[in-house]
């Protein structure tokens, strides 16, 4: 075999070699942002549905309390807020190519966002101390004051995080880039341009007391920018970024 058939057999090899084990890096940063947003998910709900109830059932703080499982709440809400600056930080290194402006103000949003999740946090932990050590002692008549103060910012930490905030930077300004980009389908991106302002309406009107927190309007307004992030997330796992939106991205690095 001569010295040039040595080379392009080598060179073809190792074309084969690289074709096969290769991984598409968007690909794979498509798959860990999709897993990251349903991570989000499980994460924010199953407090909010399964374990932090007993915090907002009556006075927690003179009562029986169930410790244990508010803990895991607010443990899982700590994990809440890695999901969150993991799912910026990752879709950062992929818009910031388009849109380097708009993509580090959804890195600012999620952490803003992960700001009052984790003042949430942070009431939830001294209401279950304050229990811990004063339950019983009648000498702190104002303890169950101070314990409903606690809470109360704990339920209004997540109207102005998951409540407000997601509305601009989820909503508006990811919907805004996935739209611009063609990154995902344009009718998905349609629902974060629609739901981001109806959550940020529905968190201003709960702030100004025209509606109240929590309330079904509330709900409601909050559902085409729920079923955004959630099929968002599905579709990344999936499907990954759409090659045509890739390859106006990559071209625009050029």
């Amino acid at each position: 075999m001569s010295t040039m058939q040595r080379i392009s057999t080598g060179s073809a090899r190792g074309t084969r070699s690289a074709g096969s084990t290769g991984v598409d890096p968007l690909r794979r940063t498509a798959t860990i942002v999709g897993w990251l947003f349903v991570a989000t998910y499980v994460t924010s709900i199953v407090p909010k549905v399964a374990l932090y109830p007993p915090l907002f059932s009556g006075d927690y703080v003179t009562g029986a309390g169930e410790d244990s499982r508010v803990l895991w709440g607010a443990f899982s809400e700590a994990l809440l807020i890695i999901a969150n600056i993991g799912t910026a930080t990752a879709m950062y290194t992929v818009l910031k190519r388009r849109h380097p402006h708009l993509a580090i103000s959804f890195v600012a949003a999620r952490i803003m966002e992960s700001v009052f999740i984790g003042v949430g946090i942070l009431s939830v932990l001294t209401v279950v101390t304050l229990r811990q050590q004063y339950a019983g002692d009648t000498s702190a008549a104002g303890l169950p004051v101070v314990g409903d103060a606690f809470v109360a910012l704990q339920e209004w930490t997540f109207i102005l995080g998951p409540n407000f905030v997601v509305g601009v930077g989820n909503g508006i300004v990811l919907g805004w880039m996935m739209w611009r980009t063609g990154l995902v389908p344009r009718r998905l991106s349609v629902l974060g341009l629609v739901g981001g302002p109806l959550v940020v309406l529905s968190g201003s009107m709960a702030v100004l007391g025209i509606v109240q927190a929590g309330s079904a309007w509330q709900t409601v307004l909050a559902i085409p920018e729920f079923f955004w992030e959630l099929i968002l997330g599905i579709y990344l796992i999936v499907k990954g970024f759409r090659p045509s939106g890739t390859a106006a991205v990559n071209g625009q690095n050029r």
